[in-house]
């Protein structure tokens, strides 16, 4: 019994990565072939401005708009790629909170994702320790299908 899967609402979470951006081709490539819709995501977690500055930077101050900003200048460009790949049917999303649930479980709820594409981590070594690697949380939690694209 050999049944495709057709998928209708696809997200790829991007951080900057080569690994993230890679997956993101491979989510286009998908959500084309399937006639889908695709999300690109980023989450902005405010806990790395508190770590990043010993607690000195005050969560609504100029950094966090400054960082907003360049997610926002970021995923716009990542936008004009994918449309410029042939697909349309795109949108970007940036949100704050922790990538984990925002990833896993809220944005998927939010937008009736049924697969999430992802790189196998944006972390270096150290930084999985300290924060525990993003997609190994998604694999676990999340209620929809998800591709690890290498």
């Amino acid at each position: 019994m050999n049944q495709v899967q057709h998928y209708k609402r696809i997200l790829t979470p991007v951080d900057g990565s080569e690994a993230a951006e890679k997956a993101l081709q491979t989510a286009t490539e998908i959500a084309k072939r399937n006639n889908a819709h695709l999300d690109i995501l980023n989450v902005i977690d405010l806990k790395q401005f508190s770590v990043s500055f010993g607690g000195m930077v005050d969560a609504n101050g100029d950094v966090v708009y400054q960082t907003f900003e360049d997610v926002d200048k970021y995923l716009n460009e990542l936008l004009e790629k994918t449309k410029e790949q042939g697909l349309e049917d795109v949108e970007v999303h940036a949100r704050f909170g922790s990538p984990r649930t925002v990833i896993a479980r809220e944005f998927p709820a939010d937008h009736q994702t049924d697969l999430i594409v992802m790189g196998p981590t944006g972390l270096n070594p150290v930084e999985r320790v300290l924060v525990g690697a993003v997609t190994d949380y998604v694999t676990r939690a999340a209620q929809c299908d998800v591709i690890i694209a290498r």
